[in-house]
C-alpha cells in the first residue's frame, strides 16, 4: 500500500517568546485532517492496489481462480498492512503530541510566572495592547492555564491526541471498503467484459473519492479528481501490460 504518510504536529517554524525549543503552532485542524488524510488514503490505496492486482491477473489468465487469489490475497494483506502502517505513523505522532502536553504541564507547575508572561507575549504579538494581553493571559489562565498554553503555543488542545487505535482501525475499513468495489467487479462480471468493467468502476471510485476528499479538504475538486483518475488509469493500464506479456509468454 502506498503509505504517506508522515504525521507531524502542526507546528510552525517560528521561534516563539518561550524560547527556540518550543515551536507555536498556526492552527489546530490536525484532528480532522488525519482523519481525512487516512480515510482517503485508505479508499484510494483499497481501490487502486486491489484493482492493479485483479487487473494484472486477469490479463494473464481468463481463469477465476487464481484471480479469486490474487484478488482475496491483496485485499486481506493490504487492509492489515494499511491498519498498520496508520498505526506506526499515528503512535508517532501520538507520543510527539502527549511529550508536548507533559513539557508545557511541567513548565506550568516550575514557573508559573514565566510562564504567564510568555502567554502574555503571545497576545501581544497578535496585536494586543500589553493592558489587554496581561487581562486576557490572566483570565484564561484562571479558567485552565494549560489549555490556554496549549492552543496559543502548539495550536493543539489535550483531546486532539489521535488514539493509533482509533487510526489503524479507520483506515482499516477505508481500505477494505475501497478494495472490495474491484475485487466484487471482477468476481461477479462476465469473462469477456472483467477488464473493462473493473477498469470503469476502478474510475468511477477514484473520481468520487479524489473529488470528496478535495471538497472535504476544501481544496479544488475537479483538479483532484482528474489527477487521482489519471494515476488510477495508469496503473491500471501498466499493470494489465505487464500480465498480458507475461500470461502470452507462459503460453
Amino acid at each position: 500500500m502506498s503509505h504517506t504518510s508522515e504525521q507531524s504536529s502542526p507546528l510552525t517554524d517560528q521561534v516563539p517568546p518561550g524560547g527556540p525549543d518550543e515551536p507555536h503552532a498556526a492552527g489546530g485542524v490536525h484532528a480532522r485532517l488525519n482523519w481525512l488524510r487516512a480515510g482517503v488514503l485508505g479508499a484510494n490505496d483499497g481501490i487502486v492496489s486491489v484493482a492493479a492486482t485483479v487487473v494484472g491477473v486477469a490479463g494473464a489468465t481468463t481463469a477465476l481462480t487464481p484471480i479469486l487469489l490474487a484478488g482475496a490475497a491483496a485485499v486481506v494483506g493490504g487492509a492489515f498492512s494499511m491498519a498498520l502502517g496508520e498505526y506506526v505513523s499515528v503512535s508517532s505522532s501520538s507520543d510527539s503530541q502527549k511529550s508536548l502536553i507533559a513539557k508545557e504541564r511541567r513548565e506550568l507547575e516550575e514557573d508559573p510566572e514565566g510562564e504567564l508572561e510568555e502567554l502574555v507575549q503571545l497576545y501581544e504579538a497578535d496585536g494586543l495592547s500589553r493592558a489587554t494581553a496581561e487581562a486576557a493571559a490572566r483570565e484564561l489562565t484562571e479558567k485552565g492555564a494549560l489549555a490556554a498554553h496549549l492552543r496559543m503555543e502548539l495550536g493543539m488542545a489535550e483531546e486532539d491526541v489521535v488514539s493509533p487505535w482509533a487510526a489503524a482501525g479507520a483506515s482499516f475499513l477505508a481500505f477494505l471498503v475501497g478494495a472490495l468495489l474491484p475485487f466484487l467487479t471482477v468476481v461477479l462480471a462476465p469473462v469477456g467484459l472483467r477488464v473493462p468493467f473493473t477498469f470503469a468502476v476502478t474510475l468511477v471510485a477514484l473520481a468520487v473519492t479524489g473529488w470528496v476528499g478535495a471538497r472535504l479538504g476544501d481544496a479544488p475538486a475537479l483538479r483532484a479528481a482528474v489527477r487521482v483518475v489519471l494515476g488510477g488509469a495508469l496503473a491500471l493500464g501498466l499493470t494489465f501490460a505487464v500480465g498480458s506479456l507475461l500470461g502470452a509468454s507462459v503460453a
